[in-house]
């Protein structure tokens, strides 16, 4: 059959005008927005910042933490400086944070005392802090149930009182899971005096966001100079210690559906899976280590979750994704010591499919926190 030039303008003409048509429907087609929920958001209370200055002033070059953290932010920090706006910014729970999620597009900030939380303070001091910290915490999340969630901090040096303030945090103030950051008195979570905390944490079925410090005075001294101790190198390798510690100690095996959650991509971890595996399985063979039952790599899969914040790496966040699992990934900002603009950018631009994209912005999160 033959096809007039006229029949073939008219049949282009109308396959062009629908073709129109349909991006002209689908542009007017509202796109349906990702909820966001931000998963490691810092804060602090004047009384927590009172008492770490005291212990601050009383011995400036006591630890890591003093000089990394402390001192730099909460003494006297110069106007204008980043310091200072994070002084302003973590004591704030109300108007500014609110205008700055509500300018980045962030639904849902998840708060957690910055460091070094009350594991700095003698036992009885910690958890009394601890248990006003929360409550502080809580008061925040009843004045905006929408917009904030949160993790109750606990006093490891007081495993008793703890897991007291852990039950309570979760049964009665209606907190979401629970912040360590990471050693206390030099001692980490694999640590025999530990395992009631852990076993709450399981019992209790709520996440351990295993946080950051400056090194333990163990490791301390080759971080001293040149600014290391901090988020430019310490409190990676320090964190990154602490959860490798838990991995090879067996801790995953005693309690195999407790869950550990790592920032900043995993702190280093799944660019060592590889070799931990490889290490561990040698070191078992050998008798230098106990056997585990599973890989070091099964074990992250299994019992860690893995937020994004402060590192905007696409790369690191297609290893991240291959090494945790897509379920085991969530997005975070690090507010107020990272940009909230800048980490819904970097998210939305991600190549993901969009299934991908709202496991991250958000169903993770959802599942894993017990969010509503």
């Amino acid at each position: 059959m033959s096809t007039s030039r006229r029949d073939f303008l008219a049949g282009s003409s109308a396959g062009i005008a629908a073709t129109a048509l349909s991006a002209k429907v689908h542009a007017q087609t509202p796109r349906v927005p990702i909820r966001k929920i931000a998963t490691e958001e810092a804060f602090a209370t004047a009384e927590l910042v009172k008492a770490w200055l005291e212990i601050a002033r009383a011995q400036p070059s006591s630890s890591l933490d003093v000089q990394t953290g402390i001192l730099s932010v909460f003494e006297n920090p110069r106007p204008g400086s980043n310091q200072n706006r994070f002084r302003r910014q973590l004591l704030d729970l109300d108007a500014e944070r609110l205008a700055n999620m509500d300018e980045a597009g962030v639904d849902v900030q998840i708060l957690s005392v910055t460091i070094p939380g009350v594991q700095m303070f003698a036992p009885s001091t910690a958890n009394a802090a601890a248990i006003a910290t929360n409550d502080h915490l809580a008061a925040a999340i009843a004045r905006h149930p929408k917009r904030f969630a949160g993790l109750a901090c606990l006093a490891p040096q007081d495993p008793t009182g703890a897991t007291k303030e852990m039950e309570r945090a979760i049964t009665r103030l209606g907190l979401n899971g629970f912040i360590v950051n990471s050693h206390t008195k030099n001692l980490y979570l694999d640590d025999p005096s530990f395992a009631p905390i852990l076993e709450a944490a399981e019992a209790l079925d709520r996440p351990i966001y295993l946080h950051p410090r400056a090194p333990s005075n163990g490791m301390a001294e080759p971080f001293r100079d040149y600014s290391m101790g901090g988020s430019i190198w310490g409190f990676g390798v320090e964190a990154g210690t602490h959860a490798v510690r838990l991995i090879l100690s067996g801790v995953f095996d005693r309690y195999p559906r407790l869950r550990v959650v790592l920032g900043h991509m995993g702190e280093a971890l799944p660019f060592w899976m590889w070799r931990l595996d490889h290490m561990a399985a040698r070191r078992a063979k050998d008798g230098r280590m106990k056997p585990l039952s599973l890989a070091p790599s099964e074990y992250f899969k299994r019992n860690f979750a893995v937020t994004t914040s402060g590192f905007e790496a696409p790369e690191i966040l297609e290893l991240v994704i291959k090494t945790a699992g897509i379920d085991n990934v969530m997005w975070a900002i690090d507010y107020p010591y990272e940009s909230s603009l800048d980490a819904v950018t970097f998210m939305s631009a991600a190549k993901l499919t969009n299934d991908q994209r709202a496991s991250i912005f958000h169903r993770n999160a959802e599942r894993l926190f017990h969010l509503a």
